[in-house]
């Protein structure tokens, strides 16, 4: 009886100037790949427009593994693009998500291919600890979760990250969702599926900097936010009416207090002032909050792509190396 084919899984790994870290990666995953002989892997490297040696490493690095596929987008379009263009080329039975600074342990992809085994459709790395991190940045990542959270309509899951293996029909629904503000987290947890949390403790980076900063993170935080709830905009309604209703409850006891014999004046020009900053303070809030939302809706209506490539290598999956071919992508493949 001829035994039913290995299953294929790929690599995904979204990179940015990464060439400092990747030999270390791929050693490191590599190590981990071999002993699971049960199944065919391909690494797919999506390049988000690096301006260092990282494709460059990865087209040497294709020659001698032909698992290795390579696609590098025409610019920067940010990592949340970069990991659609990853998806829209994976075309194996799971995907495997992570970063190639080695924080995301290569150890747990074992465990994660046993879980997707049993039936779990994306099994989600989960951070008990984040080693070589500030006290600020894992506290703002903390409160940025549980704020998304709270205004969600969907289940997010807190101190998650990309890292996480998605089968097929996971990816599939994930290619359906074409928005170009992206938060690919939140993504994660809108198309639904049978999840279950893997947690383990997150390493610092083998080599490198980060490529995220303060505001990188602040604008990703605002696109979760705006792309998956409505709420700032109710709460700026709920604020006009508590301040309108205020402001009239001031204007009666004004009024009453002239007209009253005996009652004393009317404040002077200092309390006309804090109110009147007050009220314009709210009016400019209340502004900016819409103000981002007819952003969004400016740049969805445009119909741009998500992303542009200018070179796409696919390798063959499973294959010992010396045994693949190489594929030229076009330049300009819409996303």
């Amino acid at each position: 009886m001829q035994e039913p084919p290995l299953k294929s899984i790929s690599i995904l790994v979204p990179m940015f100037n990464e060439e400092a870290v990747l030999p270390l990666f791929y050693e490191a995953v590599d190590a981990v790949l071999t002993q699971l002989p049960g199944y065919r892997f391909e690494y797919l490297f999506v390049d988000d427009g690096s301006t260092d040696g990282s494709a460059d490493f990865v087209r040497s690095l294709a020659q001698r593994d032909p698992r290795v596929s390579l696609v590098v987008l025409s610019r920067n379009f940010g990592k949340e693009r970069a990991m659609l263009a990853g998806l829209d080329v994976a075309d194996t039975d799971a995907t495997i998500v992570i970063d190639a600074d080695l924080q995301d342990p290569p150890s747990l992809i074992p465990k994660m291919i046993e879980l997707w085994e049993e039936g779990w459709q994306d099994v989600y790395a989960q951070r008990r600890s984040r080693a070589g991190e500030s006290w600020l940045k894992r506290s703002t990542s903390r409160w940025y979760y549980r704020v998304l959270q709270s205004v969600s309509r969907v289940s997010i899951q807190a101190d998650t990250g990309d890292f996480r293996l998605l089968d097929r029909d996971c990816v599939m629904a994930l290619r359906r969702y074409r928005e170009s503000e992206r938060n690919m987290k939140a993504l994660f947890s809108l198309v639904g599926f049978r999840k279950i949390a893997l947690p383990f403790d997150r390493d610092p980076r083998a080599a490198g900097g980060t490529k995220f900063n303060y505001w990188k993170l602040g604008n990703l935080a605002v696109d979760g936010i705006t792309s998956f709830t409505t709420l700032p905009l109710r709460l700026s309604s709920i604020i006009g009416v508590i301040v309108s209703l205020a402001a009239f409850v001031y204007l009666v006891i004004i009024v009453a207090r002239a007209l009253i014999p005996g009652g004393e004046s009317v404040a002077g020009y200092p309390s006309l002032m804090a109110v009147i900053l007050f009220l314009g303070g709210v009016q400019l809030l209340s502004l900016g909050v819409i103000g981002e939302y007819i952003a969004r809706i400016f740049s969805e209506t445009k119909a741009r792509p998500v992303y542009l490539t200018s070179e796409v290598r696919l390798g063959t999956p499973g294959h010992a190396p010396g045994r693949g071919d190489d594929v030229p992508g076009a330049a300009g493949h819409d996303g």
